[in-house]
Protein backbone atom coordinates (compact mmCIF):
# COMPACT_ATOMS: atom_id res chain seq x y z
CA UNK A 1 0.00 0.00 0.00
CA UNK A 2 1.00 3.64 -0.21
CA UNK A 3 0.70 6.70 1.96
CA UNK A 4 -2.88 8.02 1.65
CA UNK A 5 -4.19 11.57 1.66
CA UNK A 6 -6.08 12.64 4.76
CA UNK A 7 -8.86 15.16 4.12
CA UNK A 8 -8.52 18.37 6.15
CA UNK A 9 -11.69 19.50 7.92
CA UNK A 10 -12.33 23.17 8.67
CA UNK A 11 -13.34 24.38 12.12
CA UNK A 12 -16.14 26.92 11.75
CA UNK A 13 -18.00 29.25 14.09
CA UNK A 14 -21.12 27.10 13.65
CA UNK A 15 -19.14 24.07 14.83
CA UNK A 16 -17.55 20.99 13.29
CA UNK A 17 -18.66 17.39 13.71
CA UNK A 18 -15.23 15.82 13.27
CA UNK A 19 -14.94 12.69 11.10
CA UNK A 20 -12.17 10.22 11.91
CA UNK A 21 -10.54 7.63 9.65
CA UNK A 22 -8.47 4.59 10.52
CA UNK A 23 -4.73 5.21 10.70
CA UNK A 24 -2.99 3.86 7.59
CA UNK A 25 -0.11 1.42 8.16
CA UNK A 26 1.78 3.21 5.36
CA UNK A 27 1.06 6.65 6.83
CA UNK A 28 -0.88 9.68 5.70
CA UNK A 29 -0.15 12.81 3.68
CA UNK A 30 -1.95 15.92 4.93
CA UNK A 31 -2.25 19.16 2.93
CA UNK A 32 -0.74 21.83 5.18
CA UNK A 33 -1.04 25.61 5.14
CA UNK A 34 0.58 26.03 8.55
CA UNK A 35 -2.76 26.03 10.34
CA UNK A 36 -3.48 22.29 10.39
CA UNK A 37 -3.45 20.02 13.43
CA UNK A 38 -4.10 16.31 13.93
CA UNK A 39 -6.41 14.71 16.47
CA UNK A 40 -5.36 11.11 17.09
CA UNK A 41 -7.45 8.68 19.15
CA UNK A 42 -6.29 5.27 20.35
CA UNK A 43 -8.69 2.57 21.56
CA UNK A 44 -6.15 -0.21 20.93
CA UNK A 45 -4.38 -2.28 23.55
CA UNK A 46 -0.98 -0.61 23.18
CA UNK A 47 0.40 2.91 22.95
CA UNK A 48 0.87 4.39 19.46
CA UNK A 49 3.72 6.71 18.55
CA UNK A 50 2.76 9.28 15.91
CA UNK A 51 5.74 10.69 14.00
CA UNK A 52 5.60 13.77 11.75
CA UNK A 53 8.41 14.07 9.22
CA UNK A 54 10.40 17.28 9.59
CA UNK A 55 11.90 18.49 6.31
CA UNK A 56 13.62 21.70 7.33
CA UNK A 57 17.11 22.43 8.61
CA UNK A 58 18.39 24.93 11.13
CA UNK A 59 22.04 25.97 10.82
CA UNK A 60 22.52 23.06 8.42
CA UNK A 61 21.25 20.47 10.91
CA UNK A 62 18.13 18.47 10.09
CA UNK A 63 15.25 19.11 12.46
CA UNK A 64 14.12 16.28 14.74
CA UNK A 65 10.91 14.50 13.78
CA UNK A 66 8.41 15.04 16.58
CA UNK A 67 7.17 11.73 18.01
CA UNK A 68 4.03 11.88 20.16
CA UNK A 69 2.90 8.93 22.26
CA UNK A 70 -0.86 8.33 22.27
CA UNK A 71 -1.72 6.15 25.29
CA UNK A 72 -3.55 2.85 24.91
CA UNK A 73 -7.29 2.26 25.34
CA UNK A 74 -8.64 5.79 25.86
CA UNK A 75 -5.73 7.95 24.72
CA UNK A 76 -6.08 10.94 22.45
CA UNK A 77 -3.71 13.73 21.47
CA UNK A 78 -3.90 16.96 19.49
CA UNK A 79 -0.69 17.41 17.45
CA UNK A 80 0.32 20.55 15.55
CA UNK A 81 -0.05 22.98 13.94
CA UNK A 82 2.87 22.40 11.57
CA UNK A 83 5.08 25.21 10.27
CA UNK A 84 5.24 24.94 6.48
CA UNK A 85 8.99 25.58 6.24
CA UNK A 86 9.82 22.90 8.79
CA UNK A 87 7.36 20.14 7.87
CA UNK A 88 5.99 20.49 4.32
CA UNK A 89 7.06 18.10 1.59
CA UNK A 90 7.60 19.43 -1.95
CA UNK A 91 3.87 18.96 -2.69
CA UNK A 92 2.79 21.05 0.34
CA UNK A 93 1.77 18.09 2.49
CA UNK A 94 2.95 16.82 5.86
CA UNK A 95 3.86 13.12 6.25
CA UNK A 96 2.47 11.33 9.30
CA UNK A 97 3.42 7.80 10.40
CA UNK A 98 2.11 5.49 13.13
CA UNK A 99 3.92 2.81 15.14
CA UNK A 100 0.69 0.80 15.24
CA UNK A 101 -2.70 1.22 13.62
CA UNK A 102 -4.86 -1.20 15.61
CA UNK A 103 -7.63 0.89 17.17
CA UNK A 104 -6.05 4.17 16.02
CA UNK A 105 -8.13 6.84 14.26
CA UNK A 106 -7.13 10.29 13.10
CA UNK A 107 -8.63 13.55 11.86
CA UNK A 108 -6.88 16.51 10.24
CA UNK A 109 -8.35 19.81 11.38
CA UNK A 110 -7.71 23.29 10.01
CA UNK A 111 -7.85 25.77 12.85
CA UNK A 112 -9.43 29.16 12.29
CA UNK A 113 -6.92 31.92 11.58
CA UNK A 114 -6.56 34.42 14.43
Amino acid sequence: MARTALTVQNVELAGLAVSYVAANADGHAVANDGNVALHVKNTGGGACTVTVTATGKMAGVSLVKPAVSVPATTGDRMIGPFDTTEFNQMDGSVYVDYSTTSGVTVAAIRLPKP
